[in-house]
């Protein structure tokens, strides 16, 4: 599957196969316990790295390989042509564009581009567990502050764990509706999301929110209602996609009490409905309400950039789906999770599996990847039938992860553990994007402001490849003809940040004319605030509004 660098207008890369390391890459250094989502600025320094970072232009002058195994002046590919007996110009000039820096990219100007609305993610903790609105009058100003900019609304998370807490069927919405009257006062529109998991494992988590209590007491006498690991470990995060169709939430199926919540919630909130202040919803359908099984948790001892451990057939409901399969496929052997796979922190080439020519391409590792890739598609396909007969006539959406580690390795492992059957002779997104197209839904994605080559610096042992994937997901979904929403990853504050997002929300001379149909900004904050910070958020916003902007740096 060969992956078209976006917007380079280069040669296609090498297969993500001949990019795999031939033998284990250096020695890990230490990483952030944050691992992919850690906190990053992108400063314009950065565009001169070889001029501000003396560290590498010293390795090469010296002639010796840095610690990264960077390249040296004599094995580098941009000095690669010298000899004692002449001179190449080109390399020459390559050589000192090198040392010097390389110039500064100019800015596209976006002024009459197509108009993509933007909001803001409100804090996860805006509404406390007695479903009130935590100081309704300071989140007023900030909400006055984002409408100054023209900001078009926010994000807002219905939290499952604080509206149904405490029993079946009995909804607590008051903190909700005083806050959409805010929203609604404003004239700003909201994207609410259906969240259907806990809060607070994810990295950025500043609340606790658990499942409501009368499910966790279920789970006390029955925790296969859980994704279960290898070890069984019982992850909370979010229900077993194994119970959607089994009755043992005090007589209602998982997907029944979803259906319920949310159709609560359509009754409930008519009026916002009929106003249109409520634009979209995006129902959440896994951990952290993306689409995935949670392969990778930071509690249980994942790092970045392991590659996770499958979740998929461990407890009770999901093993017997997987015999079923087994035995309809005529191997019953098969009905059993791979025991070659690694742990949470391994890395592709040590497994049996995931290596080059491992056993994820045998004739039992794509049964079993396929089966793992089916359920994923078949939890998201009754959820959002559901969704649909909810929230006829709205606009619905689902989270897509953006697992973007090991992306340039030949088995993809890390999206292979989240349910993403997605190796590099294989295209895992386009079943997804079909799916979502049989519902009219938008697909909304992630790490968009994330560049390849700032990962590669950061975490080179990672082989991560978030541009490449970012272009494939969306490929997927504007094949299909469904919207594509976006937001970012990480903290972003600055220009090299936005100017990322803006790329990819409205390619470059995109013969078709496509581009995001929204942007939601993660998160609303002090730091966003600051007079600096929110002046350059101001400046994206018009950007892509498609306004002019007075300072192009060109």
């Amino acid at each position: 599957m060969l992956q078209m660098g976006p917007f380079s207008g280069a040669a296609p890369p090498a297969t993500p196969a001949s990019m795999a390391p031939a033998q284990a890459p250096p020695p890990l250094r230490r990483v952030s316990p944050a691992g992919p989502h850690r906190a990053r600025v992108y400063r314009s320094a950065r565009l001169n790295t070889f001029s501000a970072n003396g560290r590498r232009r010293t390795a090469i002058m010296a002639g010796g390989g840095d610690r990264k195994g960077n390249p040296t002046a004599e094995n580098s590919p941009i000095a690669g042509g010298c000899s004692d007996s002449g001179y190449d110009e080109q390399i020459g000039f390559r050589f000192r564009q090198v040392m010097d820096g390389p110039p500064k990219i100019p800015e596209r100007n976006f002024a009459g581009t197509p108009y993509v609305p933007v909001y803001v993610m409100l804090p996860l903790g805006v509404i406390n567990m007695e479903g009130e609105v935590v100081d309704p009058e300071g989140l007023m100003k900030q909400l006055k502050i984002l409408k100054s900019v023209n900001v078009d609304g926010v994000m807002i998370d219905c939290w499952w764990g604080i509206v149904e807490a405490h029993a079946p069927q009995e909804y607590n919405w008051n903190g909700y509706k005083q806050l959409f009257q805010m929203v609604r006062e404003l004239k700003l529109k909201l994207q609410v999301v259906m969240s259907f998991h806990e809060c607070g494992g994810n990295v950025g988590d500043d609340v606790y929110i658990p499942l409501p209590h009368w499910v966790t007491e279920i789970g006390r006498s029955n925790p296969d209602i859980y994704f279960t690991d290898r070890e069984g470990r019982r992850n909370q995060d979010c229900l077993s996609w194994g119970i959607d169709k089994e009755r043992v939430l005090r007589g209602r199926t998982a997907v029944e009490v979803y259906f319920d919540y949310m159709r609560s919630f359509r009754v409930e909130f008519n009026e916002f409905f009929e106003d249109g202040i409520i634009a979209e919803i995006e129902v959440g359908l896994g951990p952290c309400g993306e689409l995935r099984y949670p392969s990778y948790p930071a509690k249980y001892g994942w790092r970045y950039p392991g590659i996770g451990e499958f979740q998929v057939c461990y407890d009770q409901y999901l093993i017997k789906s997987l015999r079923k399969a087994a035995e309809a496929r005529g191997h019953s052997s098969w009905a059993r999770g791979p025991d070659n796979a690694g742990s949470y922190n391994s890395r592709p080439h040590e497994t049996g599996f995931f290596r080059d020519g491992g056993d994820y391409d045998s004739y039992y590792g794509r049964f079993f990847l396929g089966w793992c890739s089916r359920v994923l598609v078949d939890h998201a396909d009754r959820v959002l039938s559901l969704a649909n007969f909810a929230f006829e006539g709205i606009s619905i959406a689902a989270k897509i992860s953006g697992i973007h580690w090991w992306y340039k390795t030949a088995s993809h492992a890390a999206e292979l553990a989240a349910g993403f059957y997605n190796p590099c002779n294989r295209d895992g997104y386009a079943p997804i994007a079909a799916m979502l197209k049989k519902h009219d839904a938008a697909l909304n994605f992630t790490c968009v402001e994330l560049r390849t080559l700032d990962q590669h610096e950061d975490f080179p042992e990672a082989l991560a490849d978030p541009e490449g994937l970012v272009w494939q997901v969306l490929n997927a979904a504007w094949d299909v003809c469904i919207p594509v929403a976006s937001e970012n990853a990480l903290p972003c504050y600055d220009r090299d940040g936005y100017n990322k997002i803006l790329e990819n929300a409205k390619p470059l001379n995109d013969p078709d004319g496509r581009h995001l149909s929204a942007f939601t900004y993660l998160r609303l904050s002090s730091v966003l605030l600051e007079r600096d910070n929110f002046l350059e958020f101001e400046r994206f916003v018009k950007r892509m509004h498609g306004e002019a902007v007075l300072d192009l740096h060109l």
